[in-house]
């Protein structure tokens, strides 16, 4: 695995310049992201963002999810533009994807000197039901992120006609999986006692639902499941790895 890491500094020093390019792009968009974030905080939050959420209109919560909507539509079309094959644009998604999400955190930490520390807890996402966890968590998902598509990046350039196999794919499938779902657990639940997940856009014009929603403060993340996911995904990168190896081997 190191060996990998090394050989893939290597390779994008020599031949991808997209790599830059769109981290300038991911870190620009961090800044920004962290901007409008900074507004909405001194609307809802003068004193300082935390648990409990302030109540919000569904209107305005309405917007939110076109904002994030338009961010993921952003960066899935940057993906598309830079990248030459279907893995490419996923690779480049995914590295433009997790290039924001750490630098959005970097230009909070510049801006308001937030989060005070790798553990605080933040709301991540909200569609479809609020994403919450400890800072250190998406941190992690980023790097994850940033590794697996210069791994296939570097793969691509080592071994010819390169693809990810079936099996492989299960693997990073099903660790995003239970990530996703140590992220929207907490709210989930409130959401199936409170109703039903199909009934989530009902719910939310529903004064009394959404004021449990946003009263509800988490303070336990399930870390085991957590790590679980990650390292299904890094079991997938080392597949892959070795299959690459083994071909260059014959």
């Amino acid at each position: 695995m190191r060996d990998l890491i090394i050989k893939m500094k290597q390779s994008f020093v020599k031949v991808h310049p997209n790599f830059y390019l769109l981290g300038f792009f991911g870190i620009a968009m961090g800044a920004l992201e962290a901007i409008v974030v900074v507004y909405l905080r001194q609307i809802y939050y003068p004193m300082g963002f935390d648990f409990p959420l302030t109540l919000i209109s569904p209107p305005m919560i309405s917007i939110e999810w076109l904002r994030e909507a338009a961010t993921i539509i952003m960066l899935i079309s940057i993906g598309m533009i830079a990248g030459k094959t279907h893995l490419q644009r996923f690779s480049y998604f995914l590295y433009t994807f997790a290039i924001w999400d750490v630098f959005y955190y970097v230009a909070l930490k510049l801006l308001l000197n937030w989060p005070s520390s790798l553990l605080t807890w933040d709301i991540l996402f909200l569609i479809p039901v609020p994403w919450v966890g400890p800072v250190l968590a998406p941190l992690i998902c980023s790097l994850t992120m940033i590794f697996l598509s210069g791994s296939v990046i570097h793969f691509q350039e080592r071994v010819a006609a390169f693809k990810i196999q079936l099996l492989e794919w299960n693997l990073i499938i099903i660790g995003a999986f239970i990530i996703l779902i140590t992220f929207m657990w907490n709210y989930s639940q409130i959401v199936i006692k409170e109703g039903h997940l199909s009934r989530f856009w009902t719910l939310l014009s529903d004064e009394h639902f959404l004021k449990i929603i946003l009263s509800y403060q988490p303070t336990h993340f399930n870390w085991v499941t957590f790590l679980m996911g990650e390292f299904v995904i890094l079991g997938a990168i080392l597949l892959i790895y070795r299959r690459v190896k083994s071909t260059e081997s014959k």
